[in-house]
């Protein structure tokens, strides 16, 4: 089955994004840095690692840092005791992380015509691992930048 030039310019004009909730906001991740998404899984605690690390866990063989990205956003987090929360493992230059969320959503293809920069009115620490916004039908998705998400030396400096 072959497409139209007009549908693959709209195919090509559309960023693909896992979406997660934290803390009842919905994120998206680019749907091409995840590698897996798993349930709850036991977390091994690093002593001495920064806060947002909640530990490591072992996926098929493969060690993986686990981050509790509620701890990223300047939210609280106990993380210890929420039973449902969800691993999105993501591949950063050839390591992988889990981030723990609270809540797995849908994969979402969304035209980059709605695209938005990060409002003024963003929270601080949410539009520091921000790259933009899509405004939904009743709800905003904030476009997590993994890579300043992951980027512990930034928080320990300010």
């Amino acid at each position: 089955m072959s497409m139209s030039i007009q549908e693959v310019t709209l195919a090509k004009d559309r960023k693909d994004y896992v979406t997660v909730y934290i803390n009842d906001q919905l994120f998206g991740i680019p749907v091409l840095q995840v590698q897996d998404i798993v349930r709850t899984q036991h977390i091994t605690r690093i002593p001495l690692a920064p806060p947002e690390v909640a530990g490591s866990l072992n996926l098929r063989g493969r060690i993986v840092t686990a981050i509790d990205v509620r701890k990223c956003l300047g939210l609280t987090s106990d993380f210890h005791n929420r039973k449902k929360l969800m691993n999105i493992v993501i591949d950063v230059k050839g390591e992988l992380y889990s981030l723990l969320v609270d809540k797995l959503g849908e994969v979402l293809s969304l035209p980059d015509s709605v695209y938005e920069k990060n409002p003024a009115t963003l929270e601080e620490h949410w539009r520091e691992v921000a790259s933009g916004i899509y405004r939904l039908d009743g709800a905003i998705l904030i476009v997590m930048n993994v890579g300043a998400l992951l980027d512990f030396s930034r928080k320990n400096a300010a």
